[in-house]
């Protein structure tokens, strides 16, 4: 099985790249089948070294991504700085030859590029995250004016399959009442949340006035994505954005 991946729809310069993995084309077995990039589940650890070779052979990635140690926070880290730990929810860098990623399973993953193709970054997105302000830290960490920023929202739980309990809803529309639109109740007085709609919301408050989605779902779409939500133990997929050279090089 070859690996296949999801490209995003937005118009970056030439020298950004950026792709979202699927399960497929990877050597971890049974819940983990197969392309399982997570090295904090159960899954053998030569199989996610070995998953984690194929695409970067694959993609001729130009270094070994920087994998973060994700806690639903919303610490972003710099990865022009030789960061000491990586302990973080997101990335920044304006270096050709870095790559910077996030793992996921239903969370949302967040990619940025300025319109000149200088500074990339990357943000994973679950709720926790949201409230926290994950993406209005990444984009704190983009030194250009938010106007000149595109983000593509990545692969991830899609708005029919996403409850959540109204002490979610609440968080959400204490920030800001224009969140109200992302929540739909139920007749069991949950509510299906659009972690798509969430962001969107976020970002253009924030003057992000590029967004673009392929409007997936890690649930509905079993054979393409894993999905904590759906399967509990389960892999993890990848989303991966940098830059081959800087654009007057290019």
């Amino acid at each position: 099985m070859k690996l296949e991946y999801i490209t995003p729809n937005w118009p970056v310069p030439k020298n950004i790249q950026c792709v979202t993995t699927t399960r497929s084309g990877g050597c971890s077995p049974q819940k983990y089948y197969s392309l399982n990039l997570g090295g904090h589940i159960k899954d053998d650890p030569k199989h996610v070294e070995e998953n984690r070779n194929l695409i970067k052979k694959d993609l001729q990635l130009p270094s070994d991504p920087m994998w973060l140690d994700q806690v639903h926070g919303s610490s972003v880290l710099s990865l022009d700085e030789n960061p000491s730990n990586n302990t973080a929810d997101a990335a920044y860098t304006n270096k050709a030859g870095v790559v910077c990623a996030v793992l996921t399973a239903d969370c949302l993953p967040v990619t940025f590029c300025d319109r000149a193709g200088v500074h990339i970054a990357i943000a994973h997105a679950g709720w926790r995250g949201l409230v926290n302000g994950v993406l209005e830290n990444t984009l704190q960490s983009i030194p250009v004016a938010n106007e000149k920023i595109m983000c593509w929202l990545g692969p991830a739980i899609g708005p029919k399959k996403f409850e959540v309990g109204e002490e979610v809803v609440e968080q959400f529309v204490t920030i800001d009442e224009m969140h109200k639109n992302a929540f739909f109740e139920q007749i069991n007085k949950k509510y299906l949340a659009d972690i798509y709609q969430l962001a969107r919301n976020v970002l253009t408050k924030h003057n992000v006035q590029d967004v673009y989605s392929n409007d997936h779902c890690t649930f509905r779409e079993r054979k393409k994505f894993y999905s904590y939500r759906r399967d509990g133990e389960t892999g993890r997929m990848a989303t991966l954005i940098w830059k081959n050279t800087d654009l007057y090089q290019a």
